[in-house]
């Protein structure tokens, strides 16, 4: 099982999104994605999120607020992962040259236009609602299955 954080940064009418395109065997080379990743040893989702968001972009977030949470069996062919997905509107800093790839405010309108994961285009949408959501992505061989989903009311 592997834990894992991912955020959506936005400001005005724009979110923060990177292109997957410097690490080498990268799964999810050539797509755009949230920022985000891996829990260390003995992290709270908040602070996981936090750290990485300062990593990826230099960006320092403050209050991020949790809108979903989304199992994705067997996503890497070799383990669960579960991620807590964020958005986050109150931040400090300047964005730097991320070892991840390319960083690029995206006006909202535009963000299901980008070479996403199928998934990513049905889940984007939901971070706007005022709602929570608990989720399953199933992939199989980098394609997209099937999901399930369950909203619950602030």
């Amino acid at each position: 099982m592997q834990l894992a954080t991912l955020c959506y940064v936005m400001k005005d009418d724009k979110t923060l999104m990177l292109f997957r395109n410097k690490k080498k065997n990268d799964v999810h080379e050539g797509k755009w994605n949230g920022l985000g990743g891996k829990f260390e040893q003995g992290e709270t989702p908040e602070e996981c999120v936090i750290r990485e968001i300062k990593e990826e972009s230099g960006l320092l977030i403050k209050n991020p607020s949790l809108r979903g949470f989304i199992t994705f069996p067997m996503f890497d062919g070799k383990k669960d992962w579960y991620v807590f997905l964020y958005v986050a509107r109150n931040f400090k800093g300047k964005l730097i040259n991320s070892h991840e790839g390319t960083l690029e405010w995206i006006p909202n309108e535009k963000l299901l236009d980008l070479n996403l994961w199928e998934g990513d285009k049905i889940f984007i949408p939901w971070l706007f609602q005022d709602k929570f959501f608990s989720a399953k992505f199933d992939y199989a061989n980098g394609k997209f299955v099937k999901h399930s989903v369950e909203f619950y009311q602030f």
